[in-house]
């Protein structure tokens, strides 16, 4: 992803282990990208595994017996949940 096309950019410094750079300027090299791209890229995984999200990311509960549903279990459930979020017989 070029993020440059996106959004504007910011400059900042950072220090970085050598052997962590060399590996990127490996990457940078077989990519055929810049080293700077692949680290726009980490910054980018980085702020999203350490983001707090307002909302759950499963705003449903399900009541369930605590065991593993069998395959018709499954196939039952959805279907009660097709019928009753379409008002139509499954």
């Amino acid at each position: 992803m070029d993020y440059a096309w996106y959004m504007p950019m910011k400059r900042t410094n950072v220090y970085a282990d050598p052997e962590d750079l060399a590996i990127i300027k490996e990457a940078a090299t077989r990519r055929g990208i810049s080293e700077a791209e692949i680290i726009r890229q980490g910054i980018h995984l980085a702020a999203m595994a350490n983001r707090v999200w307002e909302e759950p990311l499963f705003s449903r509960t399900f009541e369930g017996t605590g065991r593993t549903p069998s395959r018709p279990d499954v196939r039952e459930a959805v279907a009660d949940a097709v019928q009753r979020e379409t008002g139509t017989a499954a």
